[in-house]
This record gives structure tokens, sequence and C-alpha cells, in this order.
């Protein structure tokens, strides 16, 4: 089976998850390229990294969504905002419309990934300018929350659920 791990990374924290998936996938009929490196190499089962902006994916792995035809698709990603499974679907939602209908969707895998320390500085100026406490706070508390993220944890659950993937293809192909 011939596999692509592409990923969009901003701060690195998608560079980590994709390494992870990379080395879940047993075999050697595989790569992984930052998409902007990504050089149109062909493959039958693709797994797909962003991280998020504003509730969604990057335009480039729009493109690269919208091209594919025919393959096997996994999405994985990370977002700043804490470990909320409704927001993570909601992303999923967002991203996989890009999909062509000739392509098999195997589903997504979110995690929370820090922040750049700008974030914090624009939540504290918020705070200044009079933004009440009970709103300030959540938010300040989750970056520093994403600040240790993704966690092995969250490298561990990536990996399972590649290998789950890649087993779910297998054995659909028996």
């Amino acid at each position: 089976m011939d596999v692509m791990v592409i990923y969009s990374s901003r701060t690195g924290n998608t560079k980590k998850v994709a390494t992870s998936i990379f080395a879940a996938i047993p075999g050697e009929s595989k790569d992984m390229q930052p998409i902007e490196e990504y050089n149109g190499k062909d493959a039958e089962t693709y797994f797909i990294g962003f991280w998020t902006d504003q509730g969604t994916c990057d335009m480039r792995v729009v493109d690269l969504l919208s091209e594919l035809e025919g393959k096997n698709v996994a999405l994985f990603g990370t977002c700043g905002m804490g470990a909320n499974m409704e927001y993570y679907k909601s992303i999923e939602q967002k991203v996989k419309v890009w999909l062509p209908e000739t392509c098999r969707y195997f589903g997504a895998y979110m995690c929370q990934g820090k922040m750049p320390m700008q974030v914090r500085q624009k939540y504290e100026m918020m705070e200044k300018n009079g933004m009440s406490e009970e709103k300030i706070k959540p938010l300040l508390r989750n970056f520093d929350e994403a600040l240790l993220h993704p966690d092995s944890e969250d490298l561990k659950a990536a990996a399972a659920f590649a290998a789950d993937i890649v087993e779910r293809i297998k054995n659909d192909e028996c």
C-alpha cells in the first residue's frame, strides 16, 4: 500500500503529529512531506494534516484535498482550543467537505497544540481593555494548558489512529 503523509504546520504541532502517524504506518511504501514541498507524488492512501485557523484548515490544504480523486483519505489536525470534542468534530466537518465524492474518507484525529505567544499577548491586551474576567480567564487558562500539547498521549493516540486506518483499509482490500 502506497501511503503519503502530507501536513501543513505553522508552529510545529502538526509536524509532530505527522511524524507519529508516519512512524505508525507499517512497511516501506510510504512518504511524508510538508505541504509546501509536496510535488504531487501519487499514492493510494493519504493522511493529510493541518493546523486550525478560525475553525478550519488553510487554503493549501483545501487545494490539495480538492485535487484528490479516488483515494483513501484520513485527516488529522491540531488546534489551540482545548480538548473539546464538539469543536474538533465541527472542524472535521468543515475540512472534509473539500474531498471529492470519489474519495473514501476514513475519519479524523484532532488534538490540542500550543499557540504562538502573540495569542496570549492578545488575550492580555483584551483583559487590560476591559474584557470581563469570566471571559478572559478561561482563554488564558486554555492558552497555558495548550503549551503542553501535543504531548506524548496525543502522539500515541495519533499513532493508534493511523494504525487503525491502515488496518481498516487493508481488511477492506482483502
